[in-house]
């Protein structure tokens, strides 16, 4: 497993504004997945990669930027001159590194290359703190050692996964999801 990607830059040392950013991103209820501040010439890009257990909607982007040009406008003197600020989730192509990339990814389709051995796709199951359990197109569970992974990455999928695979693998169907009392 490679470990989490650093903080990124090329302008102003990121980690005075991680010490600012981090708790409002935590205080809305979500992580900051990666903090890169770029300059070109006088102007800086400071762009904030955050991620939450249900994800992150347009309407949580849009909060979290306000709150965090508000917050950048209050330290301005940690960024000198000029900056756009983006506020974004991560992308699909993100590589899983970590426990919760895997936690997150639950019933996704996920291409596996491990350390030995040949890549292989299959469906993300639970995750734990060591190993996520996984279902192989052949129907067989495997449990995968976070240590054991050179890359994985998920898969773009067009239709949910089939009710087989979310049942064998501790989920609830979709045309069966319980609903809420009215």
């Amino acid at each position: 497993m490679s470990p989490p990607r650093p903080a990124q830059s090329s302008g102003p040392p990121p980690g005075p504004l991680h010490g600012v950013l981090e708790p409002l991103v935590r205080a809305a209820g979500f992580e900051l997945d990666q903090l890169d501040v770029r300059a070109a010439g006088r102007r800086h890009t400071v762009k904030l990669v955050v991620d939450g257990d249900s994800g992150v909607g347009l309407d949580d982007i849009a909060r979290l930027s306000r709150a965090a040009a508000a917050e950048l406008e209050q330290h301005e003197h940690l960024i000198a001159g000029s900056y756009t600020l983006e506020v974004t989730s991560p992308g699909v192509d993100r590589p899983l590194t970590l426990p919760r990339h895997w936690r997150r990814a639950h019933l996704r389709l996920v291409e596996i290359r491990p350390t030995d051995g040949e890549p292989f796709t299959a469906r993300v199951g639970p995750a734990g703190e060591d190993a996520v359990t996984v279902l192989l197109a052949d129907g067989q569970l495997r449990e995968v050692a976070y240590a054991d992974v050179a890359h994985a990455s998920v898969q773009v999928e067009f239709r949910p996964p089939p009710d087989a695979d979310v049942v064998r693998l501790g989920g609830t169907p979709a045309g069966e999801a319980e609903e809420e009392p009215s």
